[in-house]
């Protein structure tokens, strides 16, 4: 088959959008921590996006798509990009060039760890939190995302299905940001006091950004300009609208009023869930996903919230509880009427499918806490991965960046432009 030009401008596209989610998940996160390490979440995903973008193409790539050794890891074949080019590769698309589906899976492997981050916010000095995203893409995303989306992968072959990342992004980022949060420890009992979101329209900002990018990352996980996209896209909005609309009434039946944040916060959440789904569930199964997403995403980040795991963001309980949702619902939900060459679930016929679907979860989430736990003990070992208390409670805008989101004297002392005092 031919490459085809609509494939090919839609998954550009997509690719575009995707990429607009990791400086999104930046305003998302730096709205929702202090003032004083705003500009450090943004310039972490800004950093980490840009790192993975060489680790992706000297080996990442390669190491996940390229010809499978005994169903666990990729060959060396295309390190440095070898033979990746305008040529499709007809194991992923036989309509696009495989250098396009290099750069779309690109920006799958930028996001995922720069999800984690939200679990350290405010303690996590950047050069170690940099060779970990390094050790991280190599020695789990990339096994991870080989086992389910290499033909080859050992999961793969079981029938686990994930269309766009439940269990390869939002789970393993999910269960490693939990074991981020154990090594790097608790914030101190000051910090604790100072939970309010510093910018909440950024928030604001950063969800919708992510709502927008989410449509290129689910629908165009279709890799075609198909009726499986159209339908990818169609779910992703529904579940996330019934995830937000769902957190929110929650919210208000337990607080006796919503909030702006946790309203974005539940439409993150089912964003996440709906993500293994999206390309084999129907409209009504998506929003079933969305407000089991929305009501069990809040309930654990309350229950998180009592105990001493201090996970800065809830990245677990909106990624590692919505992914590992989704990707069981997408056991229980999928239909072939929605993708002929997708499965069924247990709700149409097919309860295996249910099984196996649990059993990627308990796989995938295993490898990556213990994975993550010990990479991080490790670093932490040579490098101290927590900031010093002087430099947490001046915050790590300054300590790290030497600079602040909303800096006074940024015209002078008084904070205003020369020759505009009175008179």
């Amino acid at each position: 088959m031919p490459i085809d030009s609509g494939d090919v401008a839609w998954v550009i596209a997509a690719t575009a959008l995707v990429m607009l989610m990791t400086p999104a998940l930046g305003f998302f996160y730096g709205g929702l921590v202090g003032r004083k390490n705003l500009v450090t979440l943004l310039a972490q995903c800004v950093a980490i996006f840009s790192i993975v973008s060489l680790i992706w193409t000297f080996w990442g790539y390669s190491i996940t798509f390229g010809p499978s050794w005994h169903g666990l890891i990729g060959s060396l074949s295309k390190v440095g990009l070898n033979g990746v080019g305008a040529t499709p590769n007809p194991l992923y698309s036989s309509t696009i060039p495989e250098l396009l589906y290099f750069a779309f899976q690109l920006k799958f492997a930028a996001i995922t760890p720069a999800l984690i981050i939200g679990a350290m916010a405010g303690r996590a000095r950047l050069k170690p939190l940099l060779v970990f995203v390094v050790a991280w893409v190599t020695l789990i995303y990339a096994p991870i995302a080989s086992w389910i989306w290499n033909p080859g992968g050992w999961l793969h072959a079981l029938g686990l299905v994930d269309f766009a990342g439940g269990l390869v992004v939002h789970t393993s980022a999910g269960v490693s940001a939990v074991a981020a949060a154990l090594v790097i420890g608790p914030r101190t009992a000051a910090e604790l006091k100072q939970t309010r979101p510093n910018n909440v329209p950024y928030v604001i900002l950063g969800t919708a950004l992510l709502w927008f990018g989410w449509f290129g990352f689910n629908a165009g996980s279709a890799l075609a300009a198909n009726a499986v996209a159209v339908n990818a896209l169609v779910v992703t909005n529904l579940a996330a609208a019934a995830a937000g609309t769902t957190w929110m009434i929650v919210e208000w039946w337990q607080k006796g009023q919503p909030s702006a944040t946790g309203m974005c916060v539940g439409a993150v959440c089912g964003l996440a869930a709906v993500t293994p789904a999206s390309g084999y569930v129907g409209p009504l199964g998506s929003i079933v996903i969305g407000v089991v997403a929305g009501a069990g995403c809040y309930f654990v980040a309350s229950w998180r919230a009592r105990t001493r795991l201090d996970d800065t963001l809830d990245v677990f309980a909106a990624h590692g509880v919505g992914g590992m949702w989704g990707t069981l619902a997408t056991g229980l939900f999928a239909s072939s009427l929605v993708n002929p060459n997708g499965p069924n679930g247990l709700f149409f016929g097919n309860p295996h499918q249910a099984v196996v679907q649990l059993f990627g979860i308990v796989v995938v989430a295993s490898f990556a806490f213990v994975g993550s736990y010990v990479i991080l003990r490790v670093i932490n070992f040579f490098m101290p991965l927590r900031a010093g208390p002087k430099e947490e409670k001046e915050g790590l805008d300054l300590a790290e960046f030497g600079e602040a989101a909303y800096d006074p004297g940024g015209f002078g002392p008084s904070g205003s432009p020369p020759g505009s005092g009175p008179g």
